[in-house]
């Protein structure tokens, strides 16, 4: 079936059950907020190159992780244990994000390099200012170490990516982090793909008509909207 091209006005996207086996569903548009959000509300998320117009995924099955269903893999707490690590929320978004566009291999679509190119960052970044987008830091001696972000919408977590410069830092990062979700009462955590490593902590794929209906549902709770630099808390509407 053909791809559908999302129109120049307005936000809606199509139906994520229309898309292509690989996921991708959409291509256009731009990366306002407003269409951002709107991805997010629908199941639907950015993914693309420089080489290529925006294109918007649905994949099928999606990856998730329940924060009660979180697993802490032993040699993991005892790094947590021994305070390798420091971590915050908020305190360095613009550089996490620069370190997770750094090259690697993988994508929906298979290609090696980075997906953030420079006008993603910049979207993102815009969020981040908006209360929508935030950041997780580890700290090794005053150094940032790792860490991750994502976008934050009702009581669910839309994990983007993850970085680390010194060995466990990003998985300590998320470790602690689910630790803040579940303590604020999120329900979901998107994490998109399935990897071997977020299987490793509980992570599961499931049935994107499953992932759709959780999501409707954690979208009707609390906006936790601002900075989480001093802990996450309810904020604004979005209207």
């Amino acid at each position: 079936m053909a791809v559908y091209r999302l129109p120049d006005t307005g936000f809606a996207f199509p139906d994520p059950a229309g898309a292509e086996a690989d996921g991708l569903l959409a291509v256009g548009g731009d990366l306002s907020p407003h269409r951002l959000v709107a991805a997010y509300c629908a199941g639907v998320f950015p993914w693309y190159h420089e080489d290529t117009p925006i294109m918007w995924w649905s994949l099928d099955p999606r990856c998730i992780l329940l924060p009660d269903e979180f697993h802490l893999p032993r040699s993991l707490a005892r790094v947590l244990k021994s305070g390798a690590f420091s971590f915050s929320m908020d305190m360095a978004f613009a550089d996490v994000i620069h370190a997770c566009a750094e090259p690697r291999a993988g994508g929906p679509e298979g290609h090696t390099g980075t997906w953030l190119v420079p006008e993603m960052i910049e979207a993102y970044i815009n969020l981040h200012r908006l209360g929508l987008a935030h950041s997780v830091e580890a700290w090794q001696d005053g150094q940032l170490a790792g860490g991750l972000y994502g976008v934050s919408l009702g009581s669910v977590f839309f994990g983007e990516s993850m970085f680390y410069r010194r060995a466990d830092a990003s998985k300590a990062a998320l470790a602690w982090f689910v630790g803040q979700l579940k303590a604020e009462g999120f329900s979901l955590i998107d994490c998109q793909q399935v990897t071997a490593n977020l299987l490793r902590f509980g992570a599961k794929p499931v049935p994107r008509a499953e992932f759709q209906a959780l999501l409707v549902r954690a979208l009707k709770d609390p906006l936790r909207r601002g900075s989480w630099a001093h802990g996450i808390a309810a904020g604004q509407s979005l209207e």
